[in-house]
């Protein structure tokens, strides 16, 4: 039986996701939040909405923090309670569960949950170690090792002991690239062969320049209200149904196996428990593909099929645009970008757009059922997301 909505999705908003020159992250926030409120007229934002949950990863960017109030002035929300979720990447699929649990609190009726990033504006190496900041520094950071490098572990692990290809690997890239160029606010709108995705550089055998997401800026926004009151917003709300949320050391060194995560394990068993739903019925989803082994580590995690079988299943092509289950509509954080504050609930963006049959170009036809999977880091935090059309 499904379950009961715990809050309802009245309406979203997006930035274009890129290199933004010129603009603070409070403005590319604030370019979500006007689309968000564009998409839904009956909402008076200084009336209407009653608190701001905001994920946002690192002051070292912008070396701004505060960031709740910050974004929320920009945004024209001024004066309301603003919190800044922190959970690495996972940080607005965390503000997404905060505002959850604040409308299922009675405290409030309509909420906005959103998350923002602006990154372009340092170089590769400056990026690279305030990412690093999401690891365990004693025993990770110090010793040099970047995400890259954790995930490439993973990754000839998940070979070692499935017989994982690079091949497959590159499919992941091949298919998210070519989603992206169907998505007109993705940071990467090109296709790429199979052919140049195994021939570019390498970054962290075994993973290559396209095996890798894309350092990009952008903000997104969600608009919640209670399930009883959607209807007095919006024609097409989306209802969320499971949500959960969960751990794991922050260093992978200490974890059991390398080739899943506990924790998006853990976060997915709490969410399908809560919809009343099993990894059948999910029709169309987004997953955290910050590199492509994260792809195939996630179809297994969130129990679209066996451990081990996850390099088959993009194979087989079942994640495709015209698959039987597509992934990564979007373009996924490959080619729509990875602005870590911003990846979760752009991710909602996505499934919000598909279940209301406005992802134009790539919609999937008489989807019902959706679902995010957003992690932080290498995998200490996960959370995960089950959406319903109203």
């Amino acid at each position: 039986m499904i379950g009961k909505p715990l809050a309802s999705i009245v309406s979203a908003g997006l930035s274009k996701f890129g290199k933004i020159e010129g603009l603070y992250a409070r403005e590319l926030f604030a370019l979500a939040a006007k689309e968000a409120f564009e998409r839904c007229p009956n909402i008076d934002p200084k009336k209407d909405v009653q608190a701001l949950f905001i994920g946002h990863m690192g002051e070292s960017y912008e070396h701004q923090g505060h960031t709740g109030a910050t974004v929320a002035d920009w945004a024209g929300l001024l004066h309301i309670p603003a919190t800044r979720t922190e959970c690495a990447c996972a940080s607005s699929g965390a503000a997404l569960r905060a505002g959850i649990m604040a409308i299922m609190s009675g405290l409030y009726d309509i909420v906005m949950v959103g998350g923002v990033e602006k990154m372009t504006h340092r170089s590769t190496p400056e990026v690279t170690e305030f990412l690093a900041m999401a690891s365990d520094f004693p025993f990770e950071q110090w010793h040099g090792i970047t995400f890259p490098g954790l995930y490439a572990l993973m990754a000839t692990a998940h070979m070692h002991k499935y017989g994982t290809t690079e091949e497959q690997l590159a499919m992941v890239a091949v298919k998210n690239h070519h989603n992206g160029c169907l998505n007109p606010k993705a940071h990467m709108q090109r296709e790429v062969t199979l052919e140049k995705a195994l021939s570019s550089r390498v970054i962290a055998w075994p993973l290559k320049l396209y095996d890798c997401s894309l350092i990009t800026d952008g903000a997104s926004c969600l608009i919640l209200t209670k399930p009883e009151i959607a209807k007095k917003y919006t024609d097409m709300p989306v209802h969320i149904i499971g949500s959960g949320q969960a751990s794991d050391s922050i260093g992978i060194y200490e974890r059991e196996q390398f080739t899943s995560l506990t924790a998006a394990k853990e976060a997915a068993k709490q969410a399908y428990k809560m919809a009343g739903l099993t990894p059948n019925d999910i029709q169309v989803a987004e997953v955290h593909d910050c590199f492509t082994i994260a792809e195939i580590i996630a179809y297994e995690d969130l129990g679209f099929c066996k451990p081990g079988e996850g390099g088959k299943l993009i194979e087989e092509g079942v994640t495709t645009l015209d698959g039987s289950l597509p992934v990564n509509t979007s373009g996924g954080l490959k080619a729509k970008g990875h602005p870590v504050g911003a990846t979760g609930t752009a991710q909602a963006y996505e499934i919000y757009l598909q279940l209301t049959g406005q992802a134009e170009k790539r919609q999937v036809e008489n989807v019902e059922i959706g679902l995010t999977h957003n992690v932080g880091g290498s995998g200490a935090t996960a959370t995960v997301h089950i959406y319903r059309r109203g």
